[in-house]
Formats: C-alpha cells, sequence, structure tokens
C-alpha cells in the first residue's frame, strides 16, 4: 500500500502497474517513451486496463468511472485522466 502524501501517479508507476497486472508484451520496452504510445500497440486491451485502473484505485484511492478509460488510448491519456481525479477521502 502506499502511504505517500503525493497522489501523482507517473508513468514509472503505471508501467510498473501494467507489468504487474498484465505483464508486458515480447518485444516492448516499457521503459522507453511510450507515453503516447497507443496502449494496443503497446499490447494491452481494455480488459487489462481496466485491471490497472482497479490497482490505480486501490493503491492510491482515486476513482476513475470504468467509461472514462475508453478515451485514454496512450499511457500519457491515461495519466491525465488519473491525475485529473482527486482521491477519494476517508469516510
Amino acid at each position: 500500500m502506499s502511504t505517500t502524501t503525493s497522489t501523482t501517479v507517473t508513468l514509472a508507476d503505471l508501467t510498473r502497474m501494467l507489468r504487474e497486472s498484465a505483464g508486458e508484451e515480447e518485444g516492448i520496452d516499457l521503459d522507453g517513451d511510450v507515453l503516447d504510445t497507443p496502449f494496443i500497440d503497446l499490447g494491452y486491451d481494455s480488459l487489462a486496463l481496466l485491471q490497472v485502473i482497479g490497482q490505480i484505485q486501490r493503491e492510491y484511492g482515486i476513482a476513475i468511472p470504468d467509461d472514462a478509460i475508453v478515451d485514454a488510448e496512450t499511457p500519457g491519456a491515461l495519466l491525465a485522466l488519473i491525475n485529473a481525479n482527486p482521491p477519494a477521502q476517508a469516510a
């Protein structure tokens, strides 16, 4: 669990979660410049992205509507969506 006060999710965080949730496609270098590369070209489908969104919600407490990720076709777009949503306040 993340206990940091910062809720910004970085590209490194996102690629780590992609690897943990859905693995890494052979021949794809997630450590390269993938910010604007479509997820489909990186080997990730919508199911893999939903798994990553679930992990982000658990680790960071950020609520992201499932239908919002449809428009996030690249890691950069997904990060913008994630970081635009504030963490849910604990009740």
